[in-house]
């Protein structure tokens, strides 16, 4: 699925360079769930952002199905986050005036699908994360937790092969967080490859492998016990 040849992504700050992240060698295997950890600071956002074809790398190669991500023109790299690749954010980033409905129609009115299969799409997801009576509600009608809901449904639309989620239960109540953890659990028994940056002890044990990022530097994969 990913594999990373000799990245390095340096950043200019107050005229000294910094090394923000660095994999000599780094595969993220089909089906996989990964769990990426670290203080703050360390380089998982610039991770996922690498991945995620947001970010160039300075050096090296980023590879999604053998193709070089930054290789591609915008267009196709653009075309790859769209139908290929589902992001999940800590702060959802959901449009404020539109209906949950709405917010989920908006990957699948970018792929240019027809009004009614867009609404039927939304409804069906919205209905999987148990929000199927808030369709019409707006962001700020909903809890924390149903906003979550809401982007991770968006996430879903375009029915992406890869998630990468970073934070997406750092704002959440215990009870919303086991929601979300447990769809996520379904998401990656369905398939799905998932790459979630976090500091959440309890969705770290619900990956499969973890890898601990320090000061840019990668540390070996280690394998988890799966939660019960």
């Amino acid at each position: 699925m990913f594999v990373l040849e000799n990245v390095i992504k340096r950043y200019s700050r107050r005229g000294k360079e910094v090394v923000a992240f660095r994999a000599d060698h780094l595969e993220i295997a089909v089906g996989s769930y990964t769990a990426v950890v670290g203080p703050s600071g360390s380089g998982k956002t610039t991770l996922l952002s690498l991945l995620g074809g947001m970010l160039s790398p300075t050096d090296g190669r980023v590879l999604f199905d053998g193709a070089s991500v930054y290789d591609l023109p915008i267009s196709g790299r653009t075309r790859l986050r769209r139908t290929r690749i589902g992001f999940v954010f800590q702060t959802f980033n959901l449009v404020p005036y539109l209906s949950a409905l709405e917010n989920v129609q908006v990957p699948l009115s970018l792929a240019g699908k027809p009004a009614k299969v867009q609404r039927q799409r939304a409804g069906h997801l919205l209905q999987q994360v148990g929000l199927s009576d808030r369709v019409d509600h707006k962001p700020c009608e909903l809890s924390t937790g149903q906003q979550q809901r809401v982007a991770l449904a968006r996430t879903l639309a375009n029915d992406p092969e890869v998630i990468l989620a970073d934070e997406p239960t750092g704002n959440l109540d215990p009870e919303s967080r086991a929601t979300v953890l447990s769809f996520f659990d379904n998401l990656h028994r369905a398939g799905k490859t998932i790459l979630m940056v976090t500091h959440d002890a309890v969705a770290t044990i619900r990956a499969s492998s973890r890898l601990s990022l320090r000061n840019g530097l990668l540390s070996p994969e280690e394998e988890l016990q799966r939660a019960a």
